[in-house]
């Protein structure tokens, strides 16, 4: 069995899935959910293809990745982490709570550490504007940070 260059494998899964979803109405973010979750991300490889099969340009579909915060043109971590920056969460505090956050992990928003174990992302809104500042882990809600409940989520994404 041959291997397939990492771009051809990619064009060939992604052809996929827009063959799947094309017939949808606006159809363009439903395939780049797709990629998304195919890859864990929207490969650079996979928008030429997009933009083919659509009948746009390739600066039309990165546009469109680049402009929603839920694409990521890299592979996360294993965990990712949303820390809300919604008004809501602000005025509770959630700058502070970013801050201790990046120094604990040693990285930023829209990075991942070293050791591949999370990735940082900002979010504007969760839902959870009376229980601020909050943050998603994984799909699971945390409302009310404070030390504790950091100390509590960096040991899980450690772990």
């Amino acid at each position: 069995m041959t291997m397939q260059p990492a771009s051809t494998e990619i064009a060939s899964r992604t052809s996929a899935i827009i063959h799947e979803l094309k017939g949808l109405e606006g159809s363009l973010l439903p395939i780049l959910h797709g990629i998304q979750e195919e890859f864990g991300y929207v490969p650079q490889d996979a928008l030429p293809v997009i933009a083919e099969a659509l009948n746009i340009s390739r600066a039309e579909v990165h546009g469109v990745v680049t402009f929603y915060h839920d694409y990521r043109s890299q592979p996360a971590g294993r965990h990712v982490l949303k820390l809300c920056q919604a008004e809501a969460c602000q005025s509770m505090g959630s700058d502070a709570i970013a801050a201790k956050l990046k120094s604990m992990l040693g990285i930023g928003f829209h990075e991942t550490t070293r050791d591949g174990s999370v990735t940082l992302e900002p979010v504007y809104c969760l839902g959870l504007c009376a229980c601020s500042p909050s943050a998603m882990l994984d799909g699971e809600v945390f409302g009310r940070l404070d030390d504790e409940k950091l100390n509590e989520i960096v040991a899980e994404v450690r772990s």
